[in-house]
């Protein structure tokens, strides 16, 4: 299914539309955020000189540390007045990562976590069970959030304590999962241990993120569970959950390309790669307003086709 008629886009559109929201990003950038008007002054760029999507290339990259070293709202571009919900990265290697969402922002990440629920297949006929954590972590409630959207019934469990995990599952009817891949796994392992069988619950799909995994995990875990493995790719930096999402052709993430807008360069020269070619991934967000992000280097290597996929969508894909 799919959610939002951006993701049928025509390509000529679609890059109309990203133009006219980046330069409105990078104007409110430059105008609330003390940190980007120095980076581009010290560039000698201006937002007037941002003229088509190209002249996005004209601003410096964001890195990780400039999040840390402005730590915790120095990044912000809306007073706390407007900020409705914090979220933070788990600060393991220092300060941590620190994003305010406004209710615009809410709206719209909800808007995006629904589309991942959509194209894995979940409706509102589902009842989907989020083994995510519900702390400063953004996945549990942005999808808690999409999932309710779409009108599913959420089991909103967090992480942790499989066994009541498993009891819930069959108990519930459970036939969506919102999990780590890693956790699923773990959760197979639970189940052998307690001699449930895949044939004793109703799970039909996955939708696995937080980290990556390996096609060897996605046969275990299909096999294990006799699901779908659905994966999509967030970053606390950005909006969390929602960036980008498979579909059910499983043929590569489709990017929320109208509020996220994705380049890939080589990770040596800095410079834009073709097509097809692995890269880093560079994120731009088009519609954040607590706390927009610039040319954010993700340090993700992943490669990009526009080519419109099976299922409908016109959004490029990372794979």
């Amino acid at each position: 299914m799919i959610w939002n008629p951006a993701e049928k886009m025509k390509r000529a559109d679609m890059e109309r539309l990203q133009l006219e929201r980046l330069q409105h990003s990078i104007r409110r950038a430059y105008e609330k955020v003390p940190f980007y008007r120095k980076l581009m002054d010290k560039a000698g760029v201006r937002p007037e000189h941002i003229r088509s999507l190209c002249d996005l290339s004209l601003i410096p990259f964001t890195v990780k540390d400039d999040l840390r070293d402005n730590y915790p709202f120095g990044l912000f571009a809306e007073p706390m007045k407007n900020i409705v919900r914090f979220h933070s990265s788990s600060g393991t290697t220092g300060k941590p990562i620190v994003v305010g969402y406004t209710r615009n922002d809410m709206e719209i990440w909800t808007d995006c976590c629904a589309r991942v629920a959509s194209a894995a297949g979940v409706t509102s006929d589902d009842i989907c069970q989020i083994s995510f954590g519900y702390g400063m972590f953004t996945g549990g409630f942005g999808m808690h959030a999409g999932v309710e959207r779409i009108g599913a019934g959420v089991v909103p469990v967090s992480s942790g304590n499989s066994e009541r995990q498993l009891m819930f599952m069959q108990d519930f009817g459970t036939t969506a999962l919102v999990a780590t891949p890693s956790y699923v796994l773990h959760l197979s392992e639970v189940m052998r241990e307690m001699g449930i069988k895949k044939e004793d619950l109703k799970l039909r799909v996955g939708l696995f993120g937080g980290e990556g995994h390996t096609p060897e995990m996605r046969a275990l875990i299909e096999e294990r569970l006799g699901i779908i493995d659905t994966q999509n790719y967030g970053l606390t930096e950005i909006c969390g959950p929602g960036i980008s999402y498979e579909c059910l052709e499983i043929c590569g993430m489709h990017i929320t390309e109208d509020h996220f807008y994705p380049e890939i360069i080589d990770p040596q020269t800095l410079k834009p790669v073709p097509d097809g070619v692995t890269g880093e991934l560079v994120i731009t967000t088009l519609t954040k307003e607590g706390i927009p992000m610039m040319r954010y280097r993700t340090k993700d290597l992943t490669s990009i086709t526009h080519e419109k996929c099976e299922c409908g969508r016109t959004t490029a894909r990372i794979s």
